[in-house]
């Protein structure tokens, strides 16, 4: 019961990376992985090294901060492009409005994630510095 469920959520989720233009949502998980990567590098060297934790810090929250720039700008392209479509039909739907909307954010949801989750990992770290 529980492999089904979490087979369900992972088909979710990569749908949603699909729908999202694979793209804009690699290059925005490449920044989240080198952000995690970045500050497990400052944890592990928390008590051997303080500056290249530091170092770390400013690294991970450079990559986040990418991801998220990048998540607006594939959204600000998704946008374009739905409304590149819409100008081109004379005749549109709300439905086919609101779906080409949601996918133009799919990168901005992603690209926060990206962002958020290493500012929390910054900020545990840097209380550890200190």
């Amino acid at each position: 019961m529980i492999s089904n469920v979490c087979l369900a959520a992972s088909l979710s989720v990569s749908n949603r990376f699909m729908e999202g233009g694979p793209f804009f949502m690699s290059l925005i998980l490449i920044c989240l992985l080198l952000a995690l990567a970045l500050l497990g590098t400052g944890f592990y060297n928390l008590k051997k090294d303080t500056n290249k934790s530091k170092k770390m810090i400013g690294l991970a929250s450079d990559a986040s901060l990418l991801g998220l720039v990048l998540g607006f700008l594939g959204s600000i392209i998704g946008m374009i492009e739905a409304f590149d479509a819409i100008e081109s039909v004379a005749d549109i739907s709300t439905g086919m409005m609101a779906g080409g909307l949601k996918v133009s954010f799919l990168t901005t949801v992603f690209g926060s994630i990206t962002f958020i989750l290493p500012r929390i990992g910054i900020l545990i770290l840097k209380s550890l510095i200190k």
